[in-house]
């Protein structure tokens, strides 16, 4: 028999069949991290449970994000205290128990700059120190995330040699928590609920809500699906508006470069710089798998923004080049961006309100989230931050028990993800650590795969790791159609586009070869 935690055509098909003759307690519509939460959450509660999404899992918002799974030091320095704090505890369950396998720590580096003011640099000492109170109070270990530290010149130069040396008097040193890829995320969560139970369709669209129905568009076939469910929610993110008229989202533009890591030194630890004429702002530089590095982003406000492939404008390439070249010894030109990407935010603007006190940018705009629960409308939660995705579905579903009258408490702050395990039983795993690092306890049965055909086997192009096995799992169990799911959502190579032309032909032969190899179910 197939895993019962795949996604695949089968599956599917076999969900529109349910769907079309049953009606489901809750009915989600977005297949970003906020729905996939909302979808485990609700069926770990005993419900029973239907998610749509009208393109690709994570072709939103969730696919684009920094990776950052963090407690969020730059609302320390806005005093958002409460976002925070959440941020905080939602780490610990994160990095604890929900998914160590994929959410690793990941070392920031603070430059002290020799002629900044003292109070900056005693500014930005003290908020380390009480980020790291935020996070022994959480209840996450020392042992997951180290207390932070001041570093000489030397140990700055050594984590981020790019850097400055000159300019550099010392630094603080503290920590975080990183996705391996945030796309991977929401994967793990959806696929977690697949496996008790929850039918998870892609390329079925919402056209309208109401409080207990979703009419929507099978993409593939044009064919009309109505979902019955005795509530809906709209997890739509950025698109959330589109169907709560009373709600105002301010989609905001998050903007990455893509450099190689040879071109910083390697970089053995993130660093960040601060922009210029705003406190508690920086640019990020972080150190991805695979020899790349991320360097970003901005906070722009973006209403005319194709909110799957938001267009980058080279005003964002420029301000970020300009910002984090003021701290590097060898400037950053524009041919060493090898890519972009960006990601829209979908910031409520119902918690300011318009007028004299709506903040002036959307980097001020708080990141809470709001859950919009309106007799005889579907419940609407939107806002907050991949970090805080399992909090905000929580809160959605909290709702939804209420409206059902059902007495079933939230039982996510403990409940593995697929592919989750110890770092003993990680460590167990007959796989490359690379793998492992990417698909947990399930490395091993990617490996196999790589031995049912020699194409499997084989890298993709030279100068990557990424075999044609992971493209084939890709497709058994994690819902991929296309050379682009491949390409941009279950490798990311399309990062780096000279990589994915690379990779785009061997992509199209394994996802041909999927095709005669069947699902896998009668292995």
């Amino acid at each position: 028999m197939a895993n019962p935690t795949w996604i695949n055509d089968a599956t599917r098909r076999r969900s529109l069949e349910h769907l079309a003759a049953h009606t489901v307690d809750v009915a989600v519509v977005g297949g970003g991290i906020t729905g996939a939460g909302v979808a485990l959450d609700a069926v770990s509660r005993g419900l029973s449970v239907a998610l749509v999404e009208g393109a690709d899992f994570a072709s939103g918002t969730s696919g684009y994000s920094s990776k950052l799974i963090h407690g969020g030091l730059r609302y320390l320095a806005g005093l958002d205290f409460g976002v925070a704090w959440e941020s905080a505890v939602e780490r610990r369950w994160l990095m604890a128990r929900i998914a160590p396998h994929l959410v690793r720590p990941l070392g920031f580096v603070i430059p002290v700059i020799r002629g900044a003011p003292a109070r900056e640099a005693a500014a930005e000492g003290f908020g380390a120190v009480l980020y790291d109170v935020l996070r022994r109070l959480s209840g996450l270990g020392g042992r997951v995330l180290p207390r932070p530290q001041l570093l000489t010149r030397q140990a700055v130069a050594a984590l981020v040699p790019a850097l400055d040396a000159e300019a550099v008097r010392r630094g603080i040193l503290y920590w975080d928590g990183q996705a391996v890829d945030d796309c991977r995320l929401v994967l793990g969560v959806l696929r977690t609920a697949a496996g008790r139970g929850a039918h998870v369709l892609r390329d079925v669209k919402a056209r309208a809500l109401t409080a207990t129905a979703v009419e929507a568009v099978d993409t593939r076939t044009g064919t009309p699906v109505t979902v019955d469910a005795r509530v809906v929610v709209n997890a739509a993110g950025v698109w959330a508006a589109d169907f709560e008229p009373q709600l105002a989202v301010i989609p905001s533009r998050g903007t990455h470069l893509v450099v190689r890591a040879e071109r910083l030194g390697n970089p053995h630890a993130a660093h960040t710089v601060a922009v210029p004429g705003h406190f508690g702002r920086y640019v990020f530089v972080l150190p991805q798998p695979g020899g790349l590095v991320y360097i970003g982003l901005t906070d722009e406000e973006d209403h005319g923004a194709d909110g799957h492939h938001p267009a980058v404008p080279e005003r964002d390439v420029g301000f970020l080049l300009d910002t984090v070249n003021a701290a590097l010894a060898v400037p950053l030109a524009r041919d060493d961006v090898v890519g972009t990407f960006a990601g829209l935010r979908p910031l409520v603007e119902a918690a300011h309100g318009s007028g004299p006190g709506r903040p002036e940018g959307t980097a001020d705009i708080s990141r809470r989230h709001l859950v919009r629960d309106v007799p005889g409308a579907p419940i609407t939660v939107v806002g907050g931050k991949l970090t805080t995705y399992r909090r905000m579905a929580q809160d959605a579903v909290d709702a939804a028990a209420a409206r059902l009258g059902v007495d079933a408490p939230c039982r996510t702050k403990v409940l593995p993800l697929v592919g989750a395990g110890s770092a003993r039983e990680l460590d167990a795993v007959g796989a490359p650590a690379r793998l492992v690092a990417k698909y947990g306890t399930e490395a091993a049965d990617v490996v196999a795969l790589g031995r049912l055909d020699p194409l499997l086997a084989e890298p993709l192009f030279n100068g990557t790791g990424i075999t044609g096995a992971e493209l084939l799992f890709a497709v058994r169990a994690e819902g991929a159609v296309s050379v682009e799911d491949l390409l941009e959502r279950r490798t990311r190579l399309a990062f780096v586009p000279a990589d994915a032309a690379k990779a785009r032909g061997r992509a199209a032969e394994i996802l041909a070869l999927a095709g005669t190899l069947g699902d896998g179910a009668a292995e």
